[in-house]
């Protein structure tokens, strides 16, 4: 029988603790007029480098026609627009899937 390490445990209750933390500060964001401090901070998954690429996309192509045109943006994937279906706002609108 294996005991695991309670070093390991430890370390993954803290990360557990900070990722339900982040998720409950995630506020609903708009992805055609947020800025890209806001969609990092409101979009799990999304850290600044992406934000970044959300925005400059909105700015060379117009305004997002829902949710599923994040996919066009080189790094987004399914997983982020199922992760955050509540927080993904497109004129006001939750992405559904």
């Amino acid at each position: 029988m294996l005991i695991p390490n309670v070093k390991s445990v430890t370390r993954i209750g803290v990360i557990s603790l900070l990722l339900a933390a982040l998720s409950a500060q995630a506020e609903p964001v708009d992805i055609n007029i947020a800025s890209a401090e806001s969609l990092s901070q409101n979009i799990m998954g999304v850290g600044p480098v992406l934000a970044s690429a959300i925005v400059a996309y909105r700015q060379t192509n117009g305004p997002f026609s829902s949710a599923v045109g994040l996919l066009d943006v080189r790094g987004i994937g399914t997983k982020i627009l199922q992760d955050n279906a509540k927080t993904i706002l497109v004129d006001g609108k939750a992405f559904e899937n």
